[in-house]
């Protein structure tokens, strides 16, 4: 699965989605990361207030990785604005 975020509220939809997809509850994945099941919920809905090593952590988890890399070049629209 490759996805490119662009704001945060996608990253707790790809755990959230990632994690059901591996068959895991917010329980069992809360316990692997020694969290209560609550806090997993805040950070699905809110990923915003996670750590970069709280979410790399969550990655490995789940057998994802982050990869940091040049964005392309946005192309110049071709009509003509005046």
């Amino acid at each position: 699965m490759k996805q490119i975020l662009t704001h945060g509220a996608q990253l707790g939809q790809i755990l959230a989605t990632r994690r059901r997809a591996s068959k895991l509850s917010q329980r069992a994945l809360a316990a692997k990361l020694a969290i209560s099941q609550n806090r997993l919920s805040e950070i699905e809905a809110n990923p915003g207030t996670l750590t970069v090593d709280r979410l790399l952590e969550l990655a490995n988890l789940l057998g994802l990785e982050l990869v940091i890399q040049d964005r392309p070049p946005t192309q110049p629209s071709s009509k003509t604005e005046w």
